[in-house]
C-alpha cells in the first residue's frame, strides 16, 4: 500500500499541477510581458522554494478533517487509499476537459468522504447511533475549512473587482503617459504587499519562522510603512534612471511569489496524504517490533502529534511540479479557458450563453442605468475617459499576437491572489488557489470592462459553467471516495489491486484519448477566416473555403446514407457531432462579417457584397447537411422502423450522382479553374430531376404499401433538404461562373 500510494502521489503531482498551473501562469502568459520560456523559468524557482516552506500545511490531511485517535492504524490506510486513487481520477478528468478545478477542496471532501464512510462502517460494528458521528470526524474544523473555501470565491472577487478598478483611474489604457512618480508608488505598494505576505506571512508555520519571528511580531504596520517607502524609492529610481518598466518588474515578482504561495499552499494536496500515511506506518512499525500490537489494534491518536516535514521529500515533490509545468499538454489546455473568459476585446467565445448569464447580464444592466442616474456626468465622464482603449491596428488573422489583458491588469491579478493566498496560508487554512486566483482574475476583468455588451452574455456563462465544475468536484469527491473506501474495506487488498488496475486503465485511456484529440486538432483543415483585403485576395480565400466545405459535405452525406440504411446509431451519432461542427466553423465566419468589412480597402465593396453571399450560401449548404444527419439519428435512436429497400436504393443512387458532383466542384475550386464550372450547371438539372422523381415515387408508396409515417416523414425531409442543398450549391457555382466572366470580359 505504501509503495501504491507513492505511486499514486507522483501521478497526483503531474495531475494536480497540470490544472494548478493556470492559477500562477495566466496573467504572465495573458499580459505576453515576458516571454513563456522566462515566465517558466521564474515559476519553477517559485515552485521549489514553496515546496520547502510548505510543512506547516500537512497538518490538515493529517488531522485537519477526522479525529486519528478514533481510528486504528488499517483503517486509516484504508482511508488514504481511498483518497489517493479518488484524487487522481478526479483531476485527470478536469485536466481532459480542459477546465480548472481545486485540488484544495477535491482533497478536503475525499478526506471527508473516505472518513465518514469509515466512521459510519465503525459505527455499525459498535452499535453506536449515527448522532455518535462527530466523535470521528473533526467537523467543527471541517465547516471551517470548507466556509473559508466558498468565502474566499466572494472575497477574491470583490477584492480583484476593487483593486482593478482603482488601479485603471490610476494608470488608464495609456500607460506610457503616465508620470514617474503614479508608476513609482504602484509599485511600491503592489512590491511591499508581494514581499510582506509572501515572505513574511508565508513563513507561519513553517519550522524556519522560529528564527526569525523576533524580527516581525508585533512590528507589522512598521514593516509595511518601511517597506512602501522604501520600495517606492527603488520604483522611482528603477523608472527614472534606468527606465525600467515597473508594472513588468511587478510581473515577474509576482509570478514567482504566486507560485511559491502555491506550492506552500496546495503541496498538501498532492503529497500530505502519502506522507501522513508513512509517518502513520513509521509509527505503527516502532510499537510492532516492541508490543507486537497488531494493525488492526493500533490506535493513530500518534497523527495528533506535530511532525516537521521532511525537506528532501518536499524538494522531490517540487522538482516533479516544476517538470510538470514545463512538458504538461494539458496544463495548456486549463490556462486556454482561464485566459479566453478574461481576456479584453471581443472574438470567438468559448462558452454558450444560458438562461442564468443572461438574468444576471440584464440584472447588471439595469442597475448600470440607474447608477448613471445617481454620479454626476463630470464624474462618469472623468471615469470614462479612464477607461478609453487605445486602438491598435493589428490584421485580424494576426490577432493572436495582441496580450489577452494588458500589464495592469495582470499585476493587479498576481498580486492581489498572493496576498489573498498568503493569508489564507499563514492561518493554516487551505484556501483554494485555484477560487481565488480564479475569481480575482474574474473581478479584474468585470471592473476593467472587459466583458461589454457583446461578450459578457457568453463570458457571465463560462464562469457559472467552472464554478458549477466546483461544486461538481466536491460532491464527486465525496461520493467516490466514500464508495471506494466501502468497496476497500469490503475487498482489502485484492479490491486495492482491483482499483489500482482501474487508475492505470483510466489514466492511460485518457492520455491516449487526449493525444489523439491533440493530434487531431493540429493536422484538421478549419475552416477560418485570414486577413483579406481586395477582391484577388477574397475569390482565393473564399474558394478554399468552399472546396473545404464540398469535401466535407461529399463524405457526410455519404456516411449518412451507408449509417442510415445500416441503422448504425454509433456512426450515425459521430457523423452528426461533424455536421455540428462544420456548422459552427462557417456560422463563426458570418459572425466575424463585421471585422471582415472593416479590414478590405475603401474601394472594395463589391468583395462584400461578394464574400456576404458566399457565406450565405455556404450556411445553407451546411444547414442542410446538418438537419439530414441530425433527423436521421434521432430516427435511429428512437428505434424506428428501416428505410425500405426501394428507399434505400433511391438514396444511394442521389449519393453516387451528388457525390460526382461534389468531387468536380471541389477540383475545381481548390485548382483555380473557374472556366468548368459552367459544365458543371449544366449538369444540376439531372440530379435535381432524379430528387423529384424519388419523391413522387415516395408519395406513389404511400398510396400502395407504405404503413410507416415516420420512414415517411424521414425520408421526405431528406429528400427535401438534398434538394436544398444541392440548389444553395448550384447558386454559389453560379455566383463564381458569372464573377469568372465579368473579370474575362474586362480583360
Amino acid at each position: 500500500m505504501l509503495v501504491a500510494l507513492t505511486v499514486l502521489a507522483v501521478i497526483d503531482l503531474v495531475v494536480g499541477v497540470s490544472n494548478d498551473a493556470v492559477n500562477f501562469l495566466n496573467s504572465a502568459i495573458g499580459s505576453k510581458a515576458i516571454p513563456v520560456k522566462t515566465i517558466l523559468i521564474i515559476a519553477s524557482v517559485g515552485v521549489a522554494m514553496g515546496a520547502i516552506t510548505s510543512s506547516g500545511m500537512m497538518e490538515v490531511a493529517r488531522k485537519g478533517i477526522f479525529v486519528p485517535s478514533e481510528f486504528y492504524f488499517n483503517e486509516i490506510m484504508f482511508i488514504f487509499m481511498a483518497v489517493m486513487i479518488t484524487d487522481v481520477l478526479l483531476l485527470d478528468v478536469f485536466n481532459s476537459l480542459g477546465m480548472p478545478t481545486s485540488t484544495t477542496v477535491s482533497i478536503v471532501f475525499e478526506l471527508l468522504g473516505a472518513a465518514v464512510s469509515m466512521s459510519l462502517i465503525k459505527m455499525s460494528n459498535n452499535g453506536e447511533p449515527f448522532s455518535e458521528l462527530g466523535k470521528y470526524i473533526n467537523s467543527d474544523k471541517a465547516l471551517l475549512i470548507i466556509f473559508g473555501i466558498l468565502l474566499s470565491v466572494f472575497i477574491a472577487f470583490s477584492i480583484g473587482a476593487l483593486v482593478q478598478f482603482l488601479s485603471r483611474l490610476l494608470y488608464s489604457f495609456h500607460l506610457e503617459k503616465r508620470a514617474s512618480y503614479i508608476s513609482a508608488l504602484f509599485g511600491g505598494f503592489a512590491i511591499t504587499a508581494i514581499t510582506y505576505f509572501i515572505f513574511v506571512k508565508g513563513l507561519k508555520g513553517t519550522p524556519y519562522y522560529g528564527d526569525v519571528k523576533h524580527l516581525f511580531e508585533g512590528r507589522t504596520l512598521q514593516i509595511l510603512a518601511y517597506g512602501f517607502v522604501a520600495w517606492t524609492l527603488i520604483s522611482l529610481l528603477l523608472v527614472s534612471l534606468f527606465k525600467v518598466n515597473i508594472l513588468k518588474f511587478i510581473i515577474v515578482i509576482g509570478t514567482f511569489s504566486l507560485a511559491m504561495a502555491f506550492s506552500g499552499n496546495d503541496l498538501v494536496n498532492f503529497v500530505g496524504v502519502p506522507i501522513a500515511a508513512w509517518n502513520s506506518f513509521e509509527a505503527w512499525q516502532a510499537a510492532y517490533h516492541t508490543t507486537g500490537v497488531l494493525p488492526s489494534e493500533f490506535s493513530m491518536e500518534i497523527l495528533e502529534k506535530k511532525v516537521p516535514g521532511n525537506t528532501m521529500l518536499l524538494l522531490l515533490a517540487g522538482g516533479i511540479m516544476v517538470l510538470t509545468l514545463w512538458f504538461s499538454k494539458k496544463a495548456q489546455a486549463v490556462i486556454e479557458t482561464g485566459l479566453s473568459l478574461s481576456r479584453q476585446g471581443d472574438g470567438h467565445e468559448r462558452f454558450e450563453a444560458n438562461a442564468a448569464s443572461r438574468t444576471v447580464v440584464r440584472a447588471a444592466i439595469i442597475f448600470n442605468i440607474g447608477l448613471r442616474k445617481v454620479v454626476p456626468d463630470t464624474a462618469l465622464n472623468w471615469i470614462d475617459e479612464k477607461f478609453q482603449k487605445p486602438v491598435i491596428n493589428l490584421p485580424q488573422d494576426r490577432s493572436y499576437e495582441l496580450p489577452a489583458f494588458d500589464m495592469v491588469r495582470a499585476s493587479v491579478n498576481l498580486f492581489v491572489a498572493g496576498i489573498l493566498i498568503s493569508i489564507g496560508t499563514s492561518y493554516k487554512l487551505p484556501l483554494s488557489t485555484t477560487y481565488v486566483t480564479f475569481m480575482v482574475a474574474m473581478g479584474s476583468s468585470l471592473a476593467d470592462r472587459a466583458w461589454g455588451r457583446e461578450s459578457a452574455v457568453y463570458r457571465v456563462a463560462g464562469v457559472f459553467n467552472v464554478i458549477g465544475g466546483w461544486f461538481l468536484t466536491a460532491f464527486s469527491a465525496f461520493t467516490v471516495a466514500f464508495i471506494f473506501l466501502y468497496i476497500i474495506y469490503l475487498g482489502e487488498i485484492v479490491s486495492i489491486s482491483i482499483l489500482l488496475i482501474l487508475v492505470l486503465f483510466l489514466l492511460g485511456r485518457s492520455s491516449i484519448k487526449f493525444s489523439k484529440k491533440a493530434k487531431e486538432k493540429s493536422q484538421q483543415r478549419k475552416i477560418d477566416r485570414a486577413e483579406l483585403g481586395t477582391i484577388n485576395e477574397v475569390v482565393n480565400q473564399s474558394s478554399d473555403h468552399i472546396s473545404e466545405v464540398v469535401r466535407r459535405v461529399n463524405k457526410l452525406f455519404a456516411n449518412v446514407v451507408e449509417d442510415l440504411s445500416n441503422h448504425d446509431l454509433k456512426k450515425l451519432s459521430k457523423t452528426e457531432k461533424h455536421t455540428k461542427k462544420l456548422d459552427k466553423e462557417v456560422d463563426k465566419l458570418r459572425s466575424e462579417v463585421f471585422y471582415f468589412i472593416k479590414s478590405l480597402d475603401d474601394s472594395s465593396v463589391k468583395a462584400s457584397r461578394f464574400y456576404i453571399l458566399i457565406l450565405g450560401y455556404l450556411q445553407d449548404i451546411t444547414q442542410s447537411i446538418n438537419y439530414i444527419s441530425t433527423t436521421s439519428y434521432n430516427h435511429v435512436n428512437n428505434n424506428h422502423k428501416n428505410l425500405k429497400k426501394s428507399q434505400v436504393k433511391d438514396l444511394i443512387n442521389i449519393r453516387n450522382g451528388l457525390n460526382k458532383m461534389l468531387k468536380e466542384i471541389e477540383k475545381a475550386f481548390s485548382d483555380r479553374e473557374f472556366d468548368k464550372l459552367n459544365e458543371i450547371l449544366l449538369k444540376k438539372q439531372d440530379l435535381l430531376n432524379y430528387v423529384s422523381d424519388s419523391i413522387d415515387n415516395q408519395i406513389a408508396r404511400i398510396r400502395t404499401d407504405e404503413s410507416s409515417p415516420k420512414n415517411t416523414t424521414l425520408y421526405f425531409g431528406i429528400l427535401l433538404e438534398t434538394k436544398d442543398l444541392i440548389t444553395a450549391l448550384m447558386s454559389l457555382v453560379q455566383l463564381y461562373d458569372e464573377f469568372y466572366i465579368s473579370e474575362s470580359t474586362k480583360k
